[in-house]
């Protein structure tokens, strides 16, 4: 195989990266891609760490985002081995006095365990899940202006807080607990500005559509991203390991997933090159 006739190389081949590969094999490209590690998936692995048959997520483990991708949405993954599962306590935060925090499909009954929280949850939460059909294309999609300005000015408001000053809406440990479990998501101080959008979302994904789990594990959902890239016309082979110095081939178009820059040819090429966190 010489790599010289590929159109295109992703590099990395987590969500980002078979995103990639997926969208420029569909539109006519050949694709190569190279992968640093044992296996693909990046963030989406899976592993069998304690004993046979016990298969354990490595990296992310619940993706309520993946199940409401619009992107995932136009891919027929079902019919490549990919089957969500959706218990029906999304998510649970525990105190030490017993009792415990609930966030169940119902937003109704969500609220009402809240008690003296029910009418700011219901305010907070509510207008994202009723407008969400419209706001996921501008969260969950590549930045551009929305389509849908007044839903995503609502939104923005709440998002653009620190996760610490929107926490002050909430009087109950209940409805303040289950909120710090939510923005603890943003991975950073939560009295950073933004930390609530991530919280926001994923409260409402709760409603929208659960917080789903792939039966099999995190990489089913990368299995079935590659089986359906090599649907396309691609073959296994063109997912190649990569070495941590190798140079990369010379195609058209690099796009690259990993934030180390495995590729020492990339930087030579910055007019060349896109690049996505994984």
């Amino acid at each position: 195989m010489d790599k010289r006739d590929f159109d295109a190389v992703v590099v990395g081949s987590g969500p980002n990266g078979l995103a990639a590969a997926i969208t420029l094999q569909q539109a006519g490209l050949s694709v190569l891609i190279l992968e640093a590690k044992d296996a693909i998936g990046g963030g989406l692995r899976s592993a069998e760490l304690t004993l046979p048959g016990f298969v354990h997520d490595i990296g992310s483990a619940i993706h309520p985002l993946a199940a409401e991708s619009p992107f995932f949405k136009t891919l027929p993954l079902a019919e490549h081995g990919l089957n969500f599962l959706t218990p029906p306590v999304a998510a649970a935060h525990p105190f030490d006095t017993g009792r415990a925090a609930t966030l169940v499909a119902s937003l109704a009954d969500t609220a009402h365990r809240l008690g003296p929280d029910e009418k700011a949850y219901r305010q907070l939460i509510q207008p994202i899940v009723r407008d969400w059909p419209v706001l996921a294309p501008a969260i969950l999609g590549p930045l551009r202006i929305p389509k849908h300005p007044l839903a995503m000015a609502r939104f923005g408001l709440d998002a653009v807080t620190s996760a610490t000053m929107l926490a002050k809406r909430f009087q109950t440990l209940e409805a303040r607990g289950l909120w710090a479990g939510m923005a603890a998501h943003a991975i950073q101080p939560l009295t950073n500005v933004t930390t609530s959008a991530i919280g926001l979302v994923l409260m409402a994904m709760g409603h929208v559509r659960g917080w789903p789990l792939p039966e099999g594990g995190a990489q089913v959902i990368a299995r079935a991203l590659a089986s359906y890239f090599v649907s396309l016309g691609a073959k296994s082979k063109q997912m190649l390991p990569l070495a941590p110095s190798v140079n990369c081939p010379p195609p058209t178009l690099y796009f690259s997933t990993s934030r180390r820059g495995s590729c020492s040819r990339l930087r030579a090429i910055p007019s060349r090159r896109s690049t996505a966190g994984n």
